[in-house]
C-alpha cells in the first residue's frame, strides 16, 4: 500500500520505501542511535547497517493513510534508552509527517544492540 494524497493539480502517491528512508535518516541524526539494525532471523545476528542502507532499518505500513513505522535501531553505551526512544519517536514523528503530508499514527522502537562510541 502507498501514501495517496489528492491535491488542485491530481493525486501524489508516496511509495513506503521512501518513507522508510526518510524515517531511517531522521532516525540516525537522534543522540543515542549509533545506527539502524538489520537482523538476521535465521541466525540471530545482529548488524549495523552502513549509511546507504538505512531503510533496512525500517518497517513501514500504512492503513487509512496513516503511518505506522518499526525503527530498529544500535544504541550507543550509557545512554537512557527511554530518552533515546521519547525523542527518536518525536523526531522520527515530526520528519515523516512534515516531509510526506500524512499522519504517523505510531512509532515502535525495536532496540536491537548496543555499541561502544570512541
Amino acid at each position: 500500500m502507498k501514501g495517496r494524497m489528492n491535491t488542485q493539480m491530481g493525486e501524489v502517491t508516496i511509495d513506503n520505501d521512501v518513507l522508510a528512508k526518510y524515517a531511517g535518516a531522521s532516525a540516525v541524526e537522534c543522540f543515542g542511535v549509533v545506527g539502524m539494525a538489520s537482523v538476521n532471523m535465521k541466525d540471530g545476528i545482529v548488524k549495523l547497517l552502513k549509511r546507504d542502507n538505512l531503510s533496512h532499518g525500517v518497517n513501514v505500513t500504512l492503513e487509512d493513510n496513516k503511518i505506522t513505522i518499526d525503527l530498529h535501531i544500535i544504541v550507543s553505551y550509557g545512554v537512557s534508552i527511554s530518552a533515546v526512544a521519547d525523542n527518536l519517536i518525536s523526531n522520527v514523528k515530526y520528519s515523516v509527517e512534515e516531509f510526506s503530508g500524512l499522519e504517523v499514527q505510531k512509532v515502535n522502537i525495536f532496540v536491537e544492540g548496543v555499541r561502544v562510541i570512541d
